[in-house]
């Protein structure tokens, strides 16, 4: 009998989580028609300037357009790929250097202020520098994207390396267990979590790392769009280009999350 309880209660948990999630996606459907719906009421009846904020039906009548004549997906894809490169490449980089630093405590001693002092520098101010090394083109991007984030995350995952519980360390200590055993036993395994969460917030610092870099440098991409829409004072097309990347900037942050949801699972 108090099998079928436990059933029973857990049963009916599963049916009010899913119904909540349906309330949850419902509200989240009915926010976005209705902004999209105010939008394009406020922009035709001109209590907003549409030629600065544009109009949804206008800016979708520019995607297609641009969609059908070929020139859009080039754009799309360069600043796709140099996005997923320098959030690779940060995550990649970001967890070497702290993994460096827990191995040697004496680097640890010496690096801990410049990690600070670098954390708060404004990494847009690199670009320049960036533009320098690497050139006025693709390597520029994807460094500022790469940057921007390699520093949040070497710090953040860092800091998880030694929050680790002592004891667990201890215990394969005791073992006879060396550094790299006590590494990929223990302080690796106990950091997924920290490391997963780091992938979601590196989605977004990519995404702004590579746009500003377009900004300085870029012919092509969804960066290089919106300035050329400043230019031309096309500001459908730049409201075009911040709709394709608030769309795939989330279809990005979903892939990472459900990543996130498989591995953790497997974890525990």
């Amino acid at each position: 009998m108090q099998q079928k309880d436990i059933e029973s209660a857990h049963r009916k948990f599963l049916k009010q989580e899913a119904r909540s999630r349906s309330w949850v996606l419902s509200t989240q459907l009915l926010l976005f028609i209705a902004f999209i719906g105010l939008w394009e009421l406020l922009a035709r009846t001109n209590t907003i300037n549409s030629l600065i904020f544009s109009y949804p039906s206008k800016v979708v009548t520019e995607f297609w357009s641009r969609l059908m004549d070929g020139s859009l997906l080039p754009h799309v894809g360069m600043t796709v790929w140099e996005t997923i490169v320098g959030f690779l490449l940060g995550t990649l980089l970001g967890t070497l250097i702290a993994a460096v630093i827990w191995w040697s405590p004496f680097l640890s001693r010496v690096l801990e202020p410049y990690l600070v002092i670098a954390n708060s520098m404004p990494k847009v101010a690199l670009g320049p520098v960036f533009i320098v090394s690497f050139g006025p083109g693709l390597f520029s991007v994807i460094a500022m994207g790469c940057a921007i984030s390699v520093i949040i995350t070497t710090i953040n995952i860092y800091t998880s390396f030694k929050e680790v519980n002592p004891n667990y360390v201890k215990v394969v200590q005791t073992l006879g267990g060396s550094k790299r055993q006590i590494f990929s036993m223990v302080i690796l395994p106990s950091t997924i979590p920290t490391i997963l969460a780091t992938l979601k917030v590196n989605v977004g610092l990519s995404w702004v790392g590579v746009i500003v870099g377009e900004f300085l440098v870029s012919q092509q991409g969804l960066g290089y769009l919106i300035i050329y829409g400043f230019q031309v004072f096309n500001f459908t097309l730049v409201m075009m280009s911040l709709a394709i990347i608030a769309v795939v900037a989330t279809l990005m942050y979903q892939g990472v999350a459900y990543l996130e949801r498989r591995l953790t699972s497997q974890f525990k």
